[in-house]
């Protein structure tokens, strides 16, 4: 039985925002949507019945880290990773590759796979393709990815041209090897040479996999290259499966992204942000270290009405940081969350509405203040 399904529920007149709903084994959830990261299977600091409360259905978790620990025997003894961290919902897996190429100094790739040694204990592992789709099947994810290699920003065209062929090989062979009825998405790759991205999402759009992902992006290229190469990718995907643009991003990165047909975006941003005091917020983002807010009772956002906002003022907030005490990141972190969650809520409202085409912009261009 295929457990896996996606669901255009409305489309603007221009043909791009959209919304709809994926349903897996685990959970049905809306899109456009954005994924909680929860890298080795926890979202750093926040229990998974708190992220359910912020109106995720879907977190995203990393083959990499979880294959070095604890390790596919473990979390196959532990019941597979939603029972191992008591996560209902969906469960979507990067297939490894970045960190691999992001993570570790020595490595050595090859048509067969790449070779690296662990950043924990400098041990070595070979990740293939198929040993990317057997790890996942392990960890039981509800989306998986293909193995794929994600080009530095700098990669010439030749270079680019000849990962992108390979990681079409890769993908390839990741469908022949799933086992399972989880759902597969292939990466369309390019570095920033806009005529390959194009060539590659052309290739990869008659596939058969369940969606297809945009990769190798948000890497530290400037923005105006980031939205050239996101348009040059998604102007051939098909409109039945789902379009996921990995690693994404900012609030105002999101709303144009979906004001061009994305459905799924995922980030380290606002866990980690919240982490170092950095909130986001309706009215823009606000850096909760600052002295000006030392004695201001007012929540962080007026209109959100997180544990952060609803109970306490920003002067605690800020304590909280200036004291060191461990509430303060976890505060901060669920606001973030929360806000996020609540974004793309009123993204799906606006888009039902018909309003989002007119109204994106200007929100974006809001959220991206500094207060």
């Amino acid at each position: 039985m295929v457990e896996f399904t996606f669901q255009t529920d409305k489309q603007l007149p221009d043909g791009e925002a959209r919304t709809g709903h994926i349903r897996t084994a685990h959970s049905t959830f809306p899109t456009p949507v954005f994924m909680p990261v929860g890298t080795t299977g926890s979202v750093k600091g926040i229990a998974p019945w708190e992220i359910e409360k912020t109106g995720s259905g879907i977190l995203l978790s990393n083959t990499y880290h979880l294959y070095l620990r604890p390790g596919t025997a473990i979390i196959d003894k532990l019941g597979g990773l939603h029972k191992m961290m008591s996560w209902s919902g969906s469960i979507l897996t990067d297939s490894g590759g970045y960190q691999v190429f992001s993570l570790s100094a020595l490595k050595k790739l090859s048509e067969e796979g790449v070779e690296f040694r662990s950043h924990i204990d400098g041990s070595k592992h070979l990740l293939t393709p198929e040993k990317a789709m057997a790890i996942q099947e392990i960890i039981n994810s509800d989306i998986m990815m293909v193995l794929d290699e994600c080009p530095p920003k700098e990669a010439d065209y030749d270079y680019a041209a000849r990962s992108m062929d390979m990681t079409t090989r890769w993908a390839n062979r990741c469908f022949a090897s799933r086992k399972s009825n989880n759902a597969l998405f292939a990466i369309v790759q390019g570095a920033m040479h806009p005529e390959l991205r194009s060539q590659h999402a052309q290739q990869l759009a008659d596939s058969p996999f369940d969606g297809l992902a945009i990769g190798g992006l948000s890497v530290g290229e400037d923005k105006d290259t980031m939205q050239e190469m996101l348009a040059a990718s998604i102007e051939h995907l098909p409109e039945q499966k789902p379009r996921y643009f990995m690693g994404v991003g900012r609030p105002a990165d999101i709303l144009h992204a979906v004001s061009l047909g994305v459905d799924m975006f995922d980030c380290v941003l606002p866990t980690r942000s919240g982490r170092t005091g950095l909130l986001f917020t309706s009215q823009g983002e606000m850096n909760i270290k600052n002295a000006k807010h030392k004695d201001v009772t007012d929540p962080v956002d007026p209109n959100c009405t997180c544990p952060a906002c609803s109970r306490f003022g920003r002067g605690y907030l800020r304590h909280l940081h200036v004291a060191g005490e461990m509430l303060g990141p976890i505060l901060n972190t669920l606001h973030n969350l929360h806000f996020y969650q609540n974004l793309m809520a009123d993204i799906r409202a606006q888009i039902a509405e018909g309003t989002y085409s007119s109204l994106w912009s200007k929100k974006a261009e809001k959220l991206s203040r500094k207060i």
